[in-house]
């Protein structure tokens, strides 16, 4: 089992920057990658960000530029920056950890962007 407990979310206004942390406890060992979801209201839950556990990166074409995942193995820690925040990146932000038979989940942080 994997537990995965997100932080860093808030108000914040167009322009800005946050970042999300996620503290990862419990057998780590088989995780292949790590990675940031997001879902809006009304919204299906999207990938944000990925990385494995070799340290390749993926991004949704909508963050590309804006958003940085990284990961501390030491620490057992997984960070989203958000950068040049908008409206649009108003979500519920979900950690997720992925081994070739399961995904675990993180409660969410919530990103509200607002004029």
């Amino acid at each position: 089992q994997v537990q995965l407990v997100e932080s860093g979310g808030g108000l914040v206004q167009p322009g800005g920057s946050l970042r999300l942390s996620c503290a990862a406890s419990g057998s780590m060992l088989g995780i292949k990658a790590m990675g940031w979801y997001r879902q809006a209201p009304g919204k299906e839950r999207e990938l944000v960000a990925g990385i494995t556990s070799g340290g390749s990166t993926d991004y949704a074409d909508s963050v590309k530029g804006r958003f940085t995942i990284s990961r501390d193995n030491a620490k057992n820690m997984v960070y989203l920056q958000l950068s040049s925040l908008t409206p649009e990146d108003t979500a519920i932000y979900y950690c997720n950890a992925l081994s070739s038979s399961s995904s675990y989940w993180g409660q969410g942080t919530q990103v509200t962007v607002f004029s």
